[in-house]
Protein backbone atom coordinates (compact mmCIF):
# COMPACT_ATOMS: atom_id res chain seq x y z
CA UNK A 1 0.00 0.00 0.00
CA UNK A 2 0.95 3.50 -0.78
CA UNK A 3 3.14 5.56 2.00
CA UNK A 4 2.46 8.91 2.81
CA UNK A 5 4.06 11.81 3.32
CA UNK A 6 2.37 14.98 4.97
CA UNK A 7 3.11 18.67 5.57
CA UNK A 8 0.69 21.22 7.59
CA UNK A 9 1.74 24.93 7.86
CA UNK A 10 -0.55 27.40 9.55
CA UNK A 11 -0.04 30.81 8.20
CA UNK A 12 -2.62 33.43 8.77
CA UNK A 13 -6.09 32.14 8.78
CA UNK A 14 -5.55 29.16 6.89
CA UNK A 15 -3.95 25.69 7.12
CA UNK A 16 -1.78 24.62 3.97
CA UNK A 17 -2.20 20.67 3.68
CA UNK A 18 0.57 19.07 1.21
CA UNK A 19 0.52 15.37 0.50
CA UNK A 20 2.93 13.03 -1.52
CA UNK A 21 1.18 9.34 -1.83
CA UNK A 22 4.48 6.45 -3.22
CA UNK A 23 1.91 4.48 -5.26
CA UNK A 24 2.48 3.14 -8.62
CA UNK A 25 -1.05 4.01 -10.00
CA UNK A 26 -0.70 1.28 -12.27
CA UNK A 27 -4.44 0.67 -14.37
CA UNK A 28 -5.31 -2.76 -15.95
CA UNK A 29 -3.30 -1.82 -19.04
CA UNK A 30 0.10 -0.10 -17.52
CA UNK A 31 0.08 -3.41 -14.88
CA UNK A 32 0.36 -5.80 -17.80
CA UNK A 33 2.73 -3.70 -19.60
CA UNK A 34 5.42 -3.20 -16.80
CA UNK A 35 4.54 -6.63 -15.10
CA UNK A 36 3.24 -5.41 -12.33
CA UNK A 37 0.18 -6.22 -10.09
CA UNK A 38 -2.90 -3.65 -10.59
CA UNK A 39 -1.80 -1.14 -7.90
CA UNK A 40 -3.89 2.37 -7.40
CA UNK A 41 -5.44 4.95 -5.14
CA UNK A 42 -9.10 4.96 -5.46
CA UNK A 43 -10.10 7.49 -2.57
CA UNK A 44 -8.56 9.86 -0.39
CA UNK A 45 -9.33 12.17 2.40
CA UNK A 46 -8.49 14.41 5.03
CA UNK A 47 -9.65 14.40 8.48
CA UNK A 48 -9.26 17.16 11.13
CA UNK A 49 -10.67 15.99 14.83
CA UNK A 50 -12.67 13.88 12.98
CA UNK A 51 -14.16 15.97 10.78
CA UNK A 52 -14.37 14.99 6.80
CA UNK A 53 -12.11 18.81 5.52
CA UNK A 54 -11.61 17.54 2.19
CA UNK A 55 -11.52 14.18 -0.18
CA UNK A 56 -10.78 13.59 -3.67
CA UNK A 57 -11.71 10.33 -5.52
CA UNK A 58 -8.89 9.17 -8.25
CA UNK A 59 -7.81 6.24 -10.74
CA UNK A 60 -5.38 5.27 -12.50
CA UNK A 61 -5.15 8.21 -14.79
CA UNK A 62 -2.89 10.08 -12.09
CA UNK A 63 0.96 9.92 -12.16
CA UNK A 64 3.12 7.38 -10.18
CA UNK A 65 3.34 8.55 -6.50
CA UNK A 66 0.78 11.52 -6.71
CA UNK A 67 0.59 15.16 -5.17
CA UNK A 68 -2.09 16.45 -3.75
CA UNK A 69 -2.30 20.62 -1.90
CA UNK A 70 -5.33 21.90 -0.19
CA UNK A 71 -5.97 24.53 2.18
CA UNK A 72 -8.47 25.30 4.17
CA UNK A 73 -9.96 27.98 6.82
CA UNK A 74 -7.61 27.49 10.50
CA UNK A 75 -10.90 30.08 12.25
CA UNK A 76 -14.30 27.73 10.82
CA UNK A 77 -12.27 24.48 11.67
CA UNK A 78 -10.64 25.34 15.06
CA UNK A 79 -6.62 24.54 14.19
CA UNK A 80 -4.03 25.52 15.58
CA UNK A 81 -0.27 24.81 15.68
CA UNK A 82 0.19 21.33 17.04
CA UNK A 83 -3.18 19.81 15.98
CA UNK A 84 -3.11 16.77 14.16
CA UNK A 85 -4.47 16.32 10.47
CA UNK A 86 -5.05 12.96 9.02
CA UNK A 87 -4.73 11.41 5.93
CA UNK A 88 -6.25 8.33 4.73
CA UNK A 89 -5.72 6.50 1.39
CA UNK A 90 -7.93 3.39 -0.39
CA UNK A 91 -6.33 1.62 -3.04
CA UNK A 92 -7.86 -0.58 -5.78
CA UNK A 93 -7.10 -3.63 -3.62
CA UNK A 94 -9.41 -1.99 -0.56
CA UNK A 95 -6.31 -2.10 1.46
CA UNK A 96 -5.97 1.53 3.32
CA UNK A 97 -3.03 3.35 4.47
CA UNK A 98 -3.36 6.16 7.01
CA UNK A 99 -0.92 8.78 8.54
CA UNK A 100 -1.31 11.90 10.90
CA UNK A 101 0.90 14.97 11.19
CA UNK A 102 0.96 18.34 13.22
CA UNK A 103 0.47 21.29 12.19
CA UNK A 104 3.29 23.67 12.15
Amino acid sequence: MAKIKIKAKLKRDNVSVKVLAKSPMAGKEEAANRKIPIEYITHMRATFNDELIWEASTGPFLSKNPYMQFVFNATEAGAKKGDKIEISLIDSNGKTSQKSQKIK
